[in-house]
Formats: C-alpha cells, structure tokens, sequence
C-alpha cells in the first residue's frame, strides 16, 4: 500500500475514534490524555465563538473605549456616559474586552489599557477594516447560501473599485477603498521591502498602487529610484493629493489608466503588483501578468505582494479571513505562492522565487524575472 494511502487510512481511523462521545469522556478523565481533550474543547469553543468575539471587537472599536482608556482608567459609567448604553450593559462589553484581552480590569473596578488593545491601536488600516466588518459580517450570514453563489453580496457593491469593466466609478466609492487600502498598505510596504531588496533597480512602476502607499515608502527607502504608479484615473487623482501632502510628489510618476483596457505606460525595469492579483479572476491575471511581461525588459523585475494561501499547509489567514473575503468580493480568490509562481511562468516568467514572510497574515511576496526568448 502506498505510504501516503497508508498515512491517510491510520489519520482517519484516529478521527473516527476521537468523534466517539464515549472516547471523548473517557479521554476528559483519564490523566494522560486529559490536557489534550481539554485543549481541544478550548479550541472548538474558540471557534463557536468567534462570531460574538467580532461583535464585541467592532463594539469597542465603534465607541472607542481602547482609545479612552488610553488615557487613564475609567469607571464603568464615564465609559457609558454618552453612548447610549446603560451602565449595567456597557459593564458586560468591558467585562467582554478585557476577557479577551483588550482591556485590564483593575481591582477597584476600573477599566485600563491592555497591550493587546494598545497594539489594535498601532496597527494602521487596523480601525478602518474592523469599523467596515459589517459588511462582511452580513455576506457571512449564511455562509452556505454564500459557497453555492446564491447571495448578493455587500462587498461586491462595496468594492466595483476592482471592476473596470462597470463603467463610470463614484468617487466617494472608489475614495473610501483606496484610502483602507492606503492606510493598511503602510504594514504591507514594510514587510515587502524587509522580504526583498530593490538595489539595482533603475525606475520601479506599480500598478494598481491606490493612494500610493507603496510607492511612497519605496520612495523613502531608495530616495534616487525613479517610481511610477498606475492606477484608475480617480485613484490617481487621490494618490497626487496625497503625495502633494506627504512631500514626495516630485519623486512620482502618475498614469491613469485601467490595466484591463489601457496599455501600461513602459520603461520600468521592475514592476509591482501589490495586493493586486486576489482581487481579480484567474483570466484577469494571467491577461495582466502577460501584459507585464511584455513591457518589461530582458533581466527585468516581477515583484507580487499580497495575502496568500497556505496551498498544501492551509493557513489560518489566508485560508480562513482572506478566502471568505475574496469569495463574498465576488471578483477574485487567495492563491497559493506556488500557484502564483505557476501563472508567473505561463506568462514567461522565469526565477520565481518565494520571499520568507514576517507577516503572513499581513503579505507574502514572490518575485520573477523575464529573460530574454
């Protein structure tokens, strides 16, 4: 018998003997085993309860107890004070957060900051994506009806930023995701530019950049690299004000354009596609990549960033947060690094390479180069 068939035989005779409810009380009682039940129940109830551990994450958030904390302990009713909610409720969402750890209850009944609650705080793009989770919360409703492709999802209305093909985009619409995606870009952008080095290259052009948080950091950490950007003529527009504040904007070229319809504007020598590619179909992103291959020059650069798959090792965030996600955006889907490394080579793309990532949670990056035929 094949060891891999051998393997998968011995796992599920494992399985069908811990789901008898006789092995679990036995397990429960017996001392050997007793740690290893207990930390599985603590796990499954984990999981139960999730859904209220969101609710009472966006609560905190949307009436900014981490924030007053900050500035001292508070008693439970100058907590309640001005929110609407009666000093015997609000004690159980105090109760709630510091259970979890985003808040110290003191001994004399008050309530502090924790580090936990302090580090949601640090976390840029953190506020924005919880306070927008309401959305998610209402396509997750029923995630059944959700994998069979028989609900309208609010993300997908949230978000027409990703289609190009829909015509005229409000602005508003298209200013609200593009300044989430600024504000969270700033941990993306670190954790790219830890994973790999740009030495060498010439004029670095990113495409679908948003407000330009990439670039702007790409700009400070290689102050004589020429940097372009390339995004929806609205998004372009939000990006040069921004830069106009942030004191870069001599330093950037802006291209409006969709990457769909329009060609991209050439003579970089590296490209980044930076939490591009999940947004968008399989067809999508082989046509860019191609598009990308074809404006590079010999030797020159791919550079991909975003949340990725765990593929063979599932992960928790990519796996779990970010599949749901993409599923209920209706426009795209996580992909593995190896997965993206095959549609880099279908491209033309030789020398892919996945990068050691701090932050799986936040991005993972793979790279290429095209040679010449």
């Amino acid at each position: 018998m094949p060891e891999s068939r051998r393997g998968s035989d011995w796992r599920t005779g494992l399985a069908r003997l811990v789901a008898r409810p006789g092995f679990q009380r036995w397990a429960a009682a017996f001392p050997l085993t007793r740690r290893f039940a207990r930390r599985d129940g603590d796990q499954l109830f984990d999981m139960v309860q999730g859904f209220v551990r969101s609710q009472v994450l966006y609560a905190l958030v949307d009436l900014r107890i981490p924030h007053q904390v900050m500035e001292g302990p508070r008693t439970v009713v100058q907590l309640a004070q001005g929110t609407g909610i009666p000093p015997d409720r609000m004690i159980r969402l105090l109760q709630a957060g510091a259970a979890m750890g985003l808040l110290h209850r003191h001994k004399d009944g008050r309530f502090g900051a924790a580090r936990l609650g302090a580090a949601l705080l640090g976390v840029p793009g953190l506020e924005q994506m919880i306070r927008h989770h309401d959305i998610l919360y209402r396509d997750l409703k029923d995630p059944v009806a959700l994998l069979r492709g028989e609900v309208q999802t609010e993300l997908a209305d949230f978000w027409p930023y990703v289609f190009g093909a829909r015509g005229a985009v409000d602005p508003d619409v298209t200013a609200t995701y593009s300044d989430l995606m600024a504000q969270s870009q700033g941990l993306v952008a670190q954790d790219t530019l830890a994973a790999i080095s740009l030495r060498g290259t010439r004029h670095l052009l990113d495409v679908g950049g948003g407000f330009g948080a990439f670039v702007e950091a790409v700009c400070h950490a290689y102050p004589d690299m020429r940097v372009s950007l390339f995004d929806l003529p609205h998004v372009v527009a939000g990006a040069r004000a921004r830069f106009g504040s942030q004191n870069v904007s001599t330093k950037v070229d802006t291209h409006a354009g969709s990457f769909r319809d329009d060609p991209l504007p050439a003579g970089a020598d590296a490209i980044s596609l930076v939490r591009v590619l999940y947004d968008h179909s399989d067809e999508t992103v082989a046509a860019l990549l191609a598009k990308v291959h074809t404006i590079l020059p010999p030797t020159g650069r791919l550079i991909i960033s975003e949340p990725m798959s765990g593929g063979t090792t599932p992960s928790a965030s990519g796996d779990v947060y970010f599949a749901f996600y993409t599923l209920a955006m209706r426009t795209g889907t996580v992909r593995s690094a190896s997965r993206i490394s095959e549609l880099c080579r279908e491209a033309g793309f030789g020398d892919t390479r996945v990068h050691r990532a701090a932050r799986p949670y936040v991005t993972q990056v793979v790279t290429a180069r095209k040679f010449s035929e």
